[in-house]
């Protein structure tokens, strides 16, 4: 596979992981397809990483300034090859952002290869468990399709972005990603904590050590059999639990949504930590999420404003999604330096040198208005 895939200037590869069954997900397979030796035919290869412990030749080939990877929805896929096994990428092709970029109106993998290849994807394999073995037919032949058709796809999509004048616009994306990428792996990842529960910050301030509680233990039981927090109590019967705080097994069987089988095993350990929370000090609150043109001064959010205008109108006419023209925080960021020619512009994050030199004057413009 390595000496085929030398010799080429175009792979394609995507990922499977296990986060739907695992505490910590994990890559499971890495699919990559490239053009073989018959005319408009494909060599495809699965790469089993849980039986292969050195794969430092592959990730030196990935990384290699002379081979472009095409991948879909790339950014979580790199993230996770960087995490798993340090895997740094230097150009990419990312066929989703790229047809964002063009307005169309699917972007999922699975809708574009039925539009374009008139190929049906198993929707089941997207919630098979990619870490046991042996895979079955059907997950072999999901696992291929992924890659398959995406030097196609790439082609399709660059004939369009050429005809639209929006290809030196996706290609300083994509180089974005990689440095995006590069910056994540670097830094510090914070541990969550139950304030990043959805729907926390509504639950009465009384009930949240009973929530806290019941989150950590939640946690600790994920982590000791290695499952997904989901699979062991939703987030929705946490909070049910810490709303009616039962004290006996009668009345931790009337909670909403709990199973009779968390209720079975788990009950008692419920039962203990929900007294354990009632007696805890409440945790301390996180600081509030403001929005991040709150942080902004009057004079500030008057180019904030100007600025999504006439952002909003730029997507408007362009007939794709906000964030491609530009995101939210890289407004405000703008809005807060208030910048007055093209060199203060530079270094905002966000700002791709393509989006710097075809918007930063109306830009400009914008925040020169009284």
């Amino acid at each position: 596979m390595l000496k085929h895939l030398r010799s080429q200037k175009l792979i394609a590869l995507d990922v499977e992981a296990d986060s739907l069954y695992h505490y910590y997900p994990k890559v499971c397979l890495i699919q990559l397809s490239a053009q073989a030796e018959a005319p408009e035919a494909m060599a495809d290869y699965l790469v089993d990483p849980l039986s292969l412990t050195h794969l430092e030749m592959l990730g030196e080939l990935l990384a290699d300034h002379d081979i472009e990877v095409v991948m879909h929805a790339a950014e979580n896929d790199m993230r996770m090859l960087a995490q798993g096994f340090g895997f740094r990428f230097e150009r990419v092709f990312d066929t989703q952002l790229a047809a964002r970029i063009l307005g169309w109106p699917r972007t999922g993998l699975a809708a574009l290869l039925s539009e374009r290849f008139d190929v049906q994807t198993n929707k089941r394999m997207q919630r098979a468990d990619w870490s046991q073995r042996p895979l079955s037919p059907e997950q072999v032949s999901y696992a291929a399709d992924d890659t398959h058709y995406l030097s196609r796809l790439r082609d399709i999509l660059i004939d369009e972005l050429r005809a639209k004048d929006r290809f030196d616009e996706a290609q300083a994306a994509f180089a974005q990603i990689v440095i995006d990428i590069r910056q994540a792996a670097a830094a510090d990842t914070e541990a969550r904590t139950f304030w990043d529960m959805k729907g926390v910050r509504e639950v009465p301030r009384e009930q949240h050590g009973v929530l806290a509680a019941l989150w950590e233990w939640r946690e600790a039981e994920a982590r000791r059999l290695d499952r997904p927090p989901f699979k062991i109590v939703n987030d929705a019967v946490l909070m049910a639990l810490a709303d009616t705080a039962p004290r006996d097994l009668r009345e931790l069987a009337r909670t909403p949504g709990l199973s009779q089988y968390v209720e079975r095993r788990w009950g008692n350990a419920l039962l203990k930590t929900i007294d354990a929370g009632l007696r805890r000090p409440l945790p301390a609150r996180p600081m509030p999420r403001a929005r991040p043109e709150q942080a902004l001064d009057e004079a500030g959010q008057s180019r904030f404003e100007r600025l999504r205008e006439w952002r909003n109108r730029t997507a408007v006419g362009r007939g794709v999604a906000l964030d491609i023209v530009l995101n939210t925080a890289t407004l405000v960021e703008i809005a807060r330096r208030d910048p007055c020619s093209l060199d203060n512009l530079n270094g905002v994050a966000g700002l791709t040198p393509w989006k710097l030199h075809t918007y930063g004057p109306a830009i400009l413009a914008q925040l020169k208005q009284p």
